[in-house]
């Protein structure tokens, strides 16, 4: 339609009004009116008195810029009749003549011609302009050098580019190339064996880029800006706890309470004592509980979301008070109170080897990401790296970490972080040996480290958990208020879709949940008759929760009741519940 035809590029078409001066790829220029279908010699439609220059029940969007992104869009997905209909109906071009002439010299490589039309678009910022010079001009001295045209490039590069007066690093690499040809490619460095030229379709893409948007539109404009609208709107729901995918256009969204893991499904019952902490492996199959009764327990999750006891862990003569899961879910850490740590098989449930050191206690225990080492905390505050067969391999030495401290390594394996004074956390750099330090005013508790190591999670003595972020320069970003902690240690976690929530235990028998970015409480669960220690989150499931408790149990939340029939309320420990709490 509009006499364009369907297999032409976005910006091949030529739209020449009927009179009007253009310059052609030949340095011609004709003023007879372009010849085509029967429906480019119609007269534009008039927008009618009821057509205003915006859109919208505030105002903001413009109707040009609206069209002109909808015809972008349909061109991109293949509709090229319906958007020619579009431009023919609306009477607003995508692009305006002189730039679909611009783009049409680029692919013809008619480059003197396209740099002298480049200067007609009308560009107000004169370095944009000699910005795409260069690149034109660039790309001509390189194809002047493919054809051996040495003199004609060495022309190009003195009487042509040098003049821009930019880029003068570039412009040396370009001389460098008039010397060794065969030894420089596009990027003007020596590699030999590769093209020099990119494809005149790269430079355009490379053009558009550089380009003011209401010149070119950007490629996928209309899908960023629906991207972005679904995701403000996922950010300002502080319920969404739903995969991305599951979001519809057709409506706002906004999710219920009903996506938070809120009713109590089961309650495990295999410990004796306290139940002290607890954690999900990384695929989410199974969840590792420690307890004051000296043992450890494996539980395996079926494809239902049913929890069942795999595995008690035993050997260990004091309280166990954490556990760690080898990067790939096989093996298992423990770490009894200033005693030693035991490695686990999970599949048998053997020990396979334990880890301490003569007159020392250890008090916490990790992995480095792959699975080779492993780490621990010392009581003499020190902490030390082994081997899996027990070799001890390094030992920093100092004021690294407390007697009850928790201990994390970033995925890299490059930053270990501990507690290593009562309000101070360390992160100390293995590779470049540098350490950084978060200094609190108030004592520090427990903390935790988000899946992507950007962010720490730290629990403090005043009854507030702090988040901050290590990405680069350290600073605190959020603080989360309404648990309860007065005696004991109490810890938090990431947790939910993309780690939305945080979640916390209390000392008031209650789950504490809140929505991440607005910080606001979404849930208190109550439950439990006794001091929540430690919460995790499923990492592969975000609609199941888990807590630990001094009531000597395991909560596992979700947000419906579990659909499994079973002979008796009570088998091996585990209770299974009908929703309530």
């Amino acid at each position: 339609m509009g006499g364009v035809d369907d297999d032409e590029p976005a910006l091949k078409r030529l739209k020449l009004a009927s009179g009007r001066l253009t310059g052609l790829s030949n340095g011609s220029s004709l003023t007879e009116p372009i010849v085509g279908s029967s429906r480019d010699l119609m007269a534009r439609p008039l927008q009618s008195e009821g057509d205003g220059e915006v859109l919208g029940s505030k105002g903001v969007i413009k109707r040009v810029e609206f069209v002109r992104i909808i015809a972008k869009a349909l061109y991109s997905l293949g509709y090229k009749k319906s958007y020619a209909r579009l431009e023919e109906e609306s009477g607003i071009p995508l692009y305006s003549s002189s730039v679909d002439i611009f783009t049409q010299q680029i692919l013809d490589g008619s480059w003197d011609e396209s740099v002298a039309t480049l200067h007609k678009i009308g560009l107000k910022d004169e370095s944009i302009v000699k910005a795409a010079s260069f690149l034109i001009l660039e790309q001509k001295f390189f194809e002047l050098l493919d054809g051996d045209k040495i003199m004609e490039a060495l022309k190009t590069l003195r009487t042509e580019i040098t003049p821009l007066s930019i880029n003068n690093c570039r412009v040396r690499e370009l001389s460098s190339c008039i010397v060794f040809p065969t030894h420089c490619d596009s990027d003007g460095s020596s590699n030999q064996g590769y093209g020099r030229t990119k494809s005149r379709t790269k430079l355009l893409e490379e053009l558009q880029k550089l380009l003011p948007p209401r010149v070119i539109i950007p490629e996928n404009r209309l899908e960023h800006l629906v991207e972005q609208a679904l995701t403000l709107q996922k950010d300002a729901c502080i319920f969404h706890n739903l995969l991305d995918k599951e979001m519809s256009l057709y409506s706002d969204h906004q999710c219920g309470r009903d996506q938070i893991p809120s009713r109590t499904l089961q309650i495990l019952e295999a410990h004796s004592d306290e139940v002290w902490f607890l954690q999900f492996s990384h695929n989410g199959k199974y969840l590792a509980s420690s307890s004051s009764d000296q043992s450890a327990i494996i539980w395996e999750i079926d494809v239902n979301g049913g929890v069942s006891l795999k595995h008690r862990l035993s050997g260990h003569q004091k309280p166990v008070s954490s556990v760690s899961w080898s990067p790939d879910d096989h093996q298992l850490l423990t770490c009894g109170v200033e005693e030693v740590v035991r490695r686990w098989d999970v599949s048998s449930g053997e020990c396979l080897q334990v880890y301490e050191k003569v007159g020392l206690g250890l008090v916490s225990c990790g992995w480095f990401p792959d699975g080779k080492w492993i780490f621990s905390g010392i009581n003499d505050k020190s902490i030390c790296m082994w081997e899996l067969d027990g070799k001890e391999v390094e030992c920093w030495k100092g004021q690294r970490t407390l007697k009850i401290s928790d201990l994390e390594i970033t995925s890299d394996g490059k930053q270990i972080i501990s507690m290593c004074r009562g309000t101070a956390l360390l992160l100390l750099d293995r590779e470049a040996k540098v350490e950084r330090v978060i200094e609190e005013d108030q004592a520090i508790t427990s903390f935790s480290l988000s899946r992507d190591n950007r962010f720490l999670l730290v629990n403090l003595l005043n009854q507030e958990i702090h988040l901050w972020n290590i990405d680069g320069d350290i600073r605190l970003v959020a603080t989360y208020k309404g648990h309860k902690r007065t005696r004991f240690v109490i810890r938090s976690c990431f947790g939910g879709h993309e780690q939305a929530f945080i979640a916390s235990g209390s000392e008031d028998s209650q789950i504490y949940l809140w929505h991440r970015a607005s910080r606001e409480l979404v849930e208190a669960l109550p439950g439990h008759s006794g001091a929540v220690n430690c919460v995790s989150w499923n990492p592969a499931n975000p609609h199941m929760l888990a807590s630990a408790s001094d009531d000597r149990t395991i909560r596992i939340w979700g947000v419906n009741a579990l659909q499994v029939k079973h002979k008796s309320a009570h088998c091996n420990g585990i209770h299974y519940c009908n929703g309530g709490s």
